[in-house]
């Protein structure tokens, strides 16, 4: 039976979702708040728009009342006056996700935390496709659920990356297998509190039951507690203990112990992803393979064959000595922190952008012995100067630009160092995506004369 949905959100999410209903002969009204929005060049392309309804703008009570459900993109805000509307009516408020989840068939594997979601994603999906033949990677890694999930059977696997602003509408969303890699402050412009955060990233777990299971790192203190209050089957990793049931790292190598026993999975000397932190995301995408019954040899080719995710720590060249690495998606201190521990260099360091409301006391502690010297770019130079001064840390520029701040790290450098855009701050004061940015930081780079 059709029933009456608001989609809110004209992005690609929001499309998708539209799409997905459209076809499945629901009625479909797609809202946007922007006045300015182009409808005519969005059905331009998207044909299928033509047989979906339009808000654009305000919206009043009396027509929001008028709709069973509703599904809002994640960039959208909980705290608009639609969204209210649609709290005190009670009427559904579903997430692109949970909207797929209601016509998912196959499995699911959900992977959220604050850093290593793209790469573990990844990762995981490679492991996934060297024994099923059907694995789909999609959500916050860049394709959505809904635009995969009528293509689906019960062959399917799913491999999904989940943003905090995805799960906190979810309803019945459940995944088979989940994990949770980690959690630091992020996004607390949007959360508002860390608890908040927290709350959301745990959601991915509230529908699991005894025959599913989630991935826990053992290391982060939030989720080794949380791991006690689960219903599902917890299954730890630790980059710094040696565990009695679960994955570790010790000596260069990645450990699996159970029963009694411990099986030696892989040196990480075999892996092309550098640094603890990438270690911890192996481990993960270890621990999830084998929930899902994927051979342990099959698992190891999986974590051979991967190259890092593209933005994140990412090898770029060398020139005149000099090595250039991009993480450009290290978005807030503590995946910059990561990027900087993970130089076997000494390091130039690129960071500042748009002000997420983070601390950046942490990060500037890592400097020592490790950073040469630091150019600042973005609205948040200044703060980010203010805290290394407290710090003790005085070998920092300002830049106008990124490509005048690599060309200040560059004329500096010298044989042996590196060149790292690790921003620890989002993109969006300078650039439309961290993606445009750290194509920037690539192209400009390769320009460079090797001599």
């Amino acid at each position: 039976m059709s029933e009456k949905y608001l989609v809110i959100g004209a992005g690609v999410s929001g499309i998708c979702a539209s799409e997905l209903l459209h076809k499945n002969g629901q009625d479909v009204t797609l809202y946007d708040g922007n006045k300015d929005l182009d409808k005519e060049k969005l059905i331009e392309q998207n044909p299928f728009l033509e047989n979906v309804k339009f808000i654009i703008g305000d919206v009043d009570e009396a027509t929001i009342q008028g709709f069973d459900k509703t599904v809002i993109s994640p960039g959208v805000p909980l705290e608009i006056d639609v969204v209210k509307i649609i709290q005190e009516n009670n009427i559904p408020l579903w997430s692109e996700i949970e909207l797929a989840y209601q016509y998912c068939k196959g499995k699911i594997v959900g992977i959220t935390g604050t850093n290593g979601k793209t790469t573990t994603t990844s990762l995981v999906g490679d492991i996934m496709s060297t024994y099923y033949d059907d694995v789909r990677v999609v959500g916050n890694i860049g394709i959505p659920f809904t635009k995969m999930v009528d293509e689906s059977t019960d062959d399917t696997v799913f491999v999904i990356e989940l943003s905090s602003f995805q799960l906190e509408t979810i309803v019945d969303f459940r995944p088979d297998v989940s994990a949770i890699l980690n959690i630091t402050p992020d996004h607390l412009n949007r959360h508002h509190t860390m608890e908040n955060y927290i709350n959301a990233k745990k959601c991915i777990t509230k529908n699991q039951n005894t025959s599913d299971v989630c991935v826990l790192n053992y290391e982060d203190d939030v989720l080794r507690e949380f791991g006690k209050e689960l219903k599902c089957k917890v299954l730890y990793f630790s980059s710094e203990e040696r565990l009695d049931n679960g994955l570790y790292y010790e000596d260069g190598a990645i450990y699996f112990a159970h029963d009694d026993k411990t099986d030696k999975i892989i040196n990480v000397d075999e892996l092309t992803i550098l640094g603890k932190h990438n270690y911890e995301n192996a481990m993960c995408g270890i621990a999830m393979g084998m929930s899902l019954n994927v051979p342990i040899e099959n698992i190891v080719d999986g974590l051979k064959n991967f190259t890092a995710v593209e933005h994140r720590i990412e090898y770029v060249c060398e020139k005149k000595g000099v090595k250039f690495y991009n993480d450009s998606k290290a978005t807030n201190p503590d995946a910059a922190i990561k990027g900087i521990c993970a130089m076997d260099r000494p390091t130039f360091l690129i960071g500042g952008g748009y002000d997420k409301d983070s601390a950046y006391d942490e990060w500037v502690e890592c400097f020592d012995g490790r950073v040469k010297k630091l150019a600042l770019i973005g609205v948040t130079k200044d703060k980010i100067a203010k805290c290394c001064d407290e710090h003790g840390f005085k070998d920092y520029v300002f830049a106008d630009t990124l490509e005048s701040a690599m060309d200040i790290c560059y004329e500096d450098a010298i044989k042996g160092d590196a060149i790292l855009l690790s921003p620890a701050c989002a993109s969006w004061d300078m650039f439309k995506n961290y993606e445009i940015r750290g194509e920037l930081f690539k192209s400009h780079a390769r320009n460079y004369k090797n001599s």
